[in-house]
């Protein structure tokens, strides 16, 4: 089983910087895929960003050129580097960890303030 902790959310204002953290326990974390998602007021949840057990990453559209994911696997951690926010990326960001199995942390809101 794996155990995802989120951390790093808060309240910043328009075009402003933040960095989501996500730790895991386990010791097969690196060989999962590692993902940030979140779910906005009203919205369903959604993929922001991926990155494969071989550091490959992936991006939704919205985020592309401002947010990067990265994995250091010697810490069991992943992260998402937020640059040039904007009110519309306000949501709780989730982590998930999945090879066959999915887990999900408790989620950690991002509020973008105009």
């Amino acid at each position: 089983q794996v155990q995802l902790v989120e951390s790093g959310g808060g309240l910043v204002q328009a075009g402003g910087s933040l960095r989501l953290s996500c730790a895991a326990s386990g010791s097969i974390f690196s060989i999962g895929t590692m993902g940030w998602y979140r779910q906005g007021p009203g919205k369903q949840r959604e993929l922001v960003a991926g990155i494969t057990s071989g550091g490959m990453p992936n991006y939704a559209d919205s985020v592309k050129g401002r947010f990067t994911i990265s994995r250091d696997n010697a810490k069991n951690t992943v992260f998402l580097y937020m640059n040039s926010l904007k009110p519309e990326d306000t949501a709780v960001y989730y982590c998930n960890w999945r090879w066959g199995s999915s887990y999900w942390g408790q989620g950690t809101q991002v509020t973008v303030s105009s």
